[in-house]
Parts: structure tokens; sequence; C-alpha cells
């Protein structure tokens, strides 16, 4: 009986000493775990700093070169696609991207009411990549002070209103291209075939044609083709466009220079950027506005 009990409690001893271990085990793999999402979180603000640093590298390089030209074109430091920088643990890299290279939305309609230069634009630009052309007529809905639809194309809050998620139409300018999605017949398909092209500004703008893609110029300038604006970017890489005169003398000869929209030097500008800092990494997105004689202002920032 005495065996029997001995027994029985060197059992219990030794299972107690098992939940014992076990709990230890598992108080150790918990303050790895711990320690590990610490250091992670650590690595990751270190690497956010880094991509906000960035932000600020390519404030400095757009003033400097406001303070050394009047031009913007892609042959400038600031265009320049540099190699990402190592150092200790760490790792930077991206670019700056003249925003008015491309098609600013928010020209579509200005104090509230469409503009049909842009409109008439806008539906180019659709027709050269291929979309459809009424999108142009629903997207400036969304964006001028009315409610009444400029065609059977467009959309007011009657439209959005019937939708199985309803709302209202914004009636007022975008603050980020993402908000396409919310526009009738913008969808996923559209939204990435226009994103590379398109731009959505705080200030009705004008495009560079020093630095816009042969897409932009042949929406842009009424009676420029495809391939002949093709071929004034390819002029263009061997020697950018020095006045609006200079643009124009090298127009085909049957087109005309448009009386409004194109420029040579621009105010906003993207900036793209990643950062590493040990095994954490942050990307960072930012619209800056480049002041005459100032520092460049952040409209608008998304550091991840």
């Amino acid at each position: 009986m005495r065996s029997r009990q001995r027994g029985v409690a060197i059992v219990l001893a030794m299972s107690v000493v098992a939940l014992a271990a076990m709990a230890a085990v598992g108080i150790l793999v918990s303050q790895s775990t711990w320690a590990r999402h610490s250091e992670l979180a650590s690595g990751h603000a270190q690497a956010q700093q880094l991509a906000r640093a960035g932000i600020d590298w390519a404030r400095a390089v757009l003033a400097e070169d406001r303070r050394i030209s009047n031009l913007d074109h892609l042959g400038e430091p600031w265009a320049v696609r540099a190699a990402p920088v190592s150092f200790e643990n760490g790792q930077i890299g991206g670019s700056i991207d003249d925003a008015q290279a491309r098609f600013n939305v928010n020209n579509l309609a200005v104090d509230g009411i469409v503009s049909r230069v842009e409109l008439l634009r806008l539906r180019r630009l659709l027709e050269i990549l291929e979309l459809p052309q009424t999108l142009a007529e629903a997207l400036a809905d969304w964006i001028d002070a009315d409610g009444n639809p400029l065609s059977a194309a467009g959309a007011e809050d009657a439209y959005y209103a019937n939708l199985p998620t309803p709302y209202l139409a914004a009636n007022r300018p975008l603050a980020d291209i993402s908000e396409l999605a919310l526009v009738k017949g913008f969808d996923a398909r559209v939204i990435a075939k226009l994103r590379p092209f398109v731009i959505a500004l705080p200030l009705a703008t004008q495009v560079n044609v020093n630095t816009a893609p042969a897409e932009v110029l042949a929406a842009t300038i009424d009676g420029l083709t495809l391939d002949a604006a093709r071929a004034l970017v390819k002029e263009r890489e061997r020697k950018y466009f020095y006045s609006v005169q200079d643009f124009a003398n090298r127009l085909p000869g049957s087109v005309k220079l448009p009386e409004t929209g194109i420029a040579l030097a621009s105010r906003f500008f993207i900036v793209s950027l990643q950062a590493r800092a040990g095994s954490a990494q942050s990307t960072a997105t930012a619209l800056l506005s480049r002041e005459a004689g100032g520092w460049p202002t952040i409209i608008w920032q998304k550091v991840l």
C-alpha cells in the first residue's frame, strides 16, 4: 500500500515538474516573441524616419534646382534615377517625378465650372489609351459644382444614390487619384491604365512639355498625333525645349501651339522612397509644392 502511494506521489511530482517546464518554455517563447516584435517595431520606426528624411532631401534638391534654373527637364539632377544608398544596417533609395508631366484631372472644373478645353484633352487621352472617351464626362460631373449630368454618359447624385451602396457625387476636386474608384466607369483596369498619365493636383496646372510622356503631349496639343509626339520626346532627349517658341518651332508644320495648358517649368513634384533598417522596411510617397524662391512644402505624404 505504501509502495503504491509512493508511486502515485512520484507520478504527481513528475507531472508537476513537466507542467513547470512547459510553463517555463512558454514564458521563454513569449519573451522571445516580445523581444522580436520590439526589435521589428524599433527597426520599422527607424526605417520610417529614414523615409521622412528622404522627403526632406528631395525638398532640398528641388529648392537648389529652382535657385539655379527656371526650367525643368529630365536632364536635371532631380530627375536622375540614382542607385539606392547603403549604410550600416540599412539602405534608402527613391525618385523625384514631375507631377506636371501628367494630366491634372482637377483641370476639368475650375471654380466648379467645367472646362471644355480640358474635357476634350481628357477625351483624347482616353482615346489614345484605348479607353471609353465617355469616362471624361463622368469624371467632370464628379468634380463640377452642379448637379446636372453633362450628357447621358455623365453621372450626378441620381446615379450614385441608386447604387447597391449609395453615396453622392463629390462635386469638388479630387484630393488623390485613388478617388477615381468612386466615379462611374472607373474600375480597377481603367485606373491601372490611366495611373501613369494622370494626377490630382490642388490647383489648375499646365503640362510641362519638357517632361510629359508622348501620350500626354498628344492629348494636350490638338492635332498632334501620338507618333509625332513620340518623335518630339525622342528629339527632346537630345535637346530639351528652352522656350515656348522653341517648342512651337519643333512642332509638325500643321500643328499649332495651344493658347493655354503648356509650360516649361513645374511647381508640383511626386517623391517616392524606399527605406530599410535591418530587416524592417518602409515606403513613403509625398506631393511637394515648390514655391517661388522658397522651400518646397509638403501637400500630403504617406509613410508606411
